[in-house]
């Protein structure tokens, strides 16, 4: 599972690229005379066959507006994509989305070059994340019906100096992390019946084989003898047995140690809490934080950073049968904590106690979960948005920095006492629902009750970015989005850099 576009730079220019297409941004044209103005690394006359034409062909220069054009006068390719930049300089998700969106209009295309106006290292990574984001597609289930599919982008090539280091170490890292993004994506849209939990596993030991990362996997037998009462709970209903993941990434250079946690439910059902058929529909991807913690482990250690990482990987499948668990249930989580259980498809939380408790004996001086964990986030936020919650302001604040600077959607969520007051158990410790208001507000002061208090913490609830059961946009498919990939990056990339608190 690993990225089938290649990514590349070349000194050659807009006049002498030999490409199938050629994207090029473009800007909207100032005052109230409508059209583009094309960028000024292309020659006079380039410049005036372009702004004329796309101009005639409707393009306008705003964000993610697109014309396709035939290169003649233009370029040696034979077709050319305006793309729309907005007014100024693009900040970076301008960019990346730019790139994604003209890579998808471009399926079918062997090669693709893309212009950057006076390029740097910053401009080579986001025009060649995103359209490595924005080539991806997933054809490895389809049968009779593969023929009819546009081929996928062969190669992208950057128009940028190759001789430039730091223009090297752009495409490098721009290819890593668009490599773990994908990986996530393909995990999260693989079916269910393809990745029961041994199987996300052993993905997960595939993904970091020729890195230097140990794997260790926890079997069923392994989880009743440590007692990690949730997962074994959650999947006891299932033929598939759950399993316990961590990756361990160990620099002898850290700086550093963080435990990033994935909510990994290979498929939810509800359990004997049914879900409607509709909702099911999508549930292959209740596993997505946890293949966002696979992604992310494999990009922190190919791009060597200096942070000792560990990811964290409850799996199980939540079935209904005559082994599941029931809503009245009381179980005991790794480390003893009981939680009654009232409600079986609020089971995310009960995998991520066990995770989140073992994940903090090890002392990580941060904490950070994913997982697509309440329908309530989606109310709140959208399908688009995340929500940050935790246990510390400042560190939620470092955490929102870090998915702005990776082009995450994400808002601040708080976690009010009375949210924790609605899961006061009668005859446990703590329920595994509340009163039905905030759900994902109940769901983060369950899941703080696990964590120790003076380990700094983050959640990301990513139930709505997780799936796009849309129409793709920018650099995002339908389907799985590799969401959280990028933003856990991130925060490694900041402790790296001693800009966390």
């Amino acid at each position: 599972m690993t990225l089938m576009t290649t990514l590349a730079l070349s000194n050659a220019t807009p006049a002498s690229a030999t490409v199938d297409a050629l994207v090029i941004g473009v800007h909207p044209r100032p005052g109230r005379r409508k059209g583009i103005i094309a960028p000024a690394c292309l020659t006079a006359a380039a410049r005036r066959r372009l702004e004329e034409v796309a101009s005639a062909l409707g393009a306008t220069g705003a964000p993610g507006n697109i014309v396709k054009l035939p290169g003649t006068g233009i370029a040696k390719a034979p077709v050319v994509i305006a793309v729309g930049l907005g007014a100024g300089t693009p900040d970076a998700e301008t960019a990346r989305r730019a790139a994604g969106i003209a890579l998808r209009s471009l399926a079918g295309n062997r090669r693709v070059g893309i212009v950057i106006d006076d390029p740097d290292p910053d401009k080579v990574e986001n025009a060649g994340l995103g359209a490595l984001l924005g080539a991806y597609s997933f054809h490895e289930f389809r049968g009779t019906s593969a023929a009819k599919q546009p081929a996928k982008v062969r190669s992208v090539m950057i128009l940028a100096d190759p001789k430039s280091a730091g223009n090297k170490e752009a495409i490098a890292r721009a290819h890593t992390i668009a490599n773990a993004v994908c990986l996530s994506r393909d995990l999260v849209n693989t079916p269910p019946s393809a990745l029961p939990p041994a199987m996300l596993a052993d993905a997960a030991i595939a993904a970091v084989a020729d890195l230097d990362v140990a794997v260790e996997v926890w079997t069923e037998k392994d989880l009743s003898t440590g007692g990690f009462g949730g997962i074994l709970a959650v999947g006891q209903g299932s033929a598939n047995p759950p399993r316990l993941v961590a990756m361990r990434y160990a620099p002898a250079d850290a700086v550093s140690s963080i435990a990033l946690v994935g909510k990994g439910i290979t498929f939810d059902s509800g359990g004997l809490s049914l879900k409607p058929p509709k909702a099911m529909e999508t549930m292959k991807c209740d596993m997505s934080g946890a293949a966002a913690v696979i992604g992310a482990v494999q990009a922190i250690a190919a791009l060597g950073l200096p942070v000792a990482v560990t990811g964290w990987l409850p799996i199980a499948e939540n079935m209904p049968s005559g082994h599941a668990q029931r809503p009245g249930d009381v179980i005991t989580i790794y480390g003893g904590q009981t939680v009654e259980v009232l409600n079986t498809d609020a089971e995310g939380r009960l995998v991520l106690a066990d995770a989140l408790v073992r994940a903090s004996e090890d002392s990580p001086d941060l904490i950070v979960d994913a997982a697509t964990l309440t329908g309530a986030a989606v109310v709140a936020l959208g399908d688009r948005t995340s929500g940050i919650m935790a246990n510390d302001d400042a560190f939620r604040i470092a955490v929102w920095d870090a998915s702005v600077a990776a082009g995450e959607t994400m808002w601040h969520v708080p976690i009010p006492e009375e949210s924790r007051a609605s899961l006061d158990s009668a005859i446990a410790d703590i329920k595994n629902i509340g009163d039905g208001k905030g759900g994902m507000l109940s769901a983060a002061a369950f899941l703080r009750d696990f964590v120790p208090t003076d380990t700094k913490w983050a959640h990301l609830d990513i139930a709505g970015p997780a799936f796009n059961d849309g129409s793709p946009y920018g650099y995002t498919p339908k389907g799985g989005t590799g969401a959280a990939v990028r933003t856990f990056v991130q925060i490694a990339h900041d402790a790296a850099e001693g800009r966390l608190p």
